[in-house]
């Protein structure tokens, strides 16, 4: 085996992607085929991807709209709610015109209907993927610091960058939506975790927040809940 031969047979793709199929025979077929240029994640309902989504981190999404536990549009609101702007592609058998309106409303960058064919499926997924690490950083101060904020990762004012979890970013964004408010646990469970997860949940993602960027970027107020930090 030539060097070249073996450096390719070690290559290991490094572009995350999260692929939400249910039909038993497209799935492993989009899963081989993707697989050659992406790291893929299989999930077969609703309620699997979104637990996925919010949990590990994805360059890209694939999202079928006829899914079981959850629909494919209401995934894709739900991701959108909690403050993950990961691009997501629509790919469907309903390809009306409403069809594609209601997709993109709901949050997809991108609608694509069943037959189709993988080459343009490929192309598309290049171009959402160059969106992705195109995606603009906000600027949040806490106090007289300053952290430019992208959805996976923070950049601090010494040039460190720390990359977050899908979860740690949510929590992170709803609390810098509005500094000096208080928001009390069950209203970040709303904003950045599952309508079923417990209240203590937050307090462990607000430790993770503390300790990766330092325990003044997040406020207690006892009694009430969290808030961003102010020092």
């Amino acid at each position: 085996m030539s060097n070249s031969t073996a450096a390719e047979s070690n290559w290991t793709p490094s572009a995350r992607l999260l692929l939400v199929e249910d039909d038993r025979e497209l799935g492993p077929l989009l899963v081989e085929v993707l697989s050659e240029t992406y790291q893929v994640e299989h999930a077969r309902d609703g309620q699997a991807a979104l637990h996925l989504a919010l949990t590990r981190d994805f360059d890209v999404m694939i999202i079928d709209r006829g899914l079981p536990a959850i629909e494919g549009l209401e995934l894709v609101a739900r991701i959108r709610s909690k403050g993950l702007h990961t691009p997501i592609l629509v790919l469907t058998a309903r390809g009306t015109l409403e069809d594609k309106v209601d997709g993109l409303d709901a949050g997809a960058h991108d609608y694509m209907v069943k037959p189709f064919e993988i080459a343009e499926l490929l192309a598309r997924l290049r171009a959402l993927n160059r969106r992705n690490h195109e995606y603009a950083a906000d600027e949040l101060r806490v106090g007289s610091r300053r952290f430019a904020v992208t959805e996976r990762r923070v950049v601090t004012g010494d040039d460190d960058e720390v990359q977050l979890s899908g979860r740690e970013s949510a929590l992170l964004h709803a609390l810098a939506r509005h500094p000096g408010r208080v928001f009390t646990r069950t209203e970040l469970i709303g904003l950045a975790f599952d309508q079923d997860d417990r209240e203590g949940i937050v307090d462990t993602y607000v430790y993770y927040l503390r300790r990766k960027l330092g325990r003044g970027v997040i406020d207690t107020v006892h009694g009430l809940g969290y808030r961003l930090g102010d020092s």
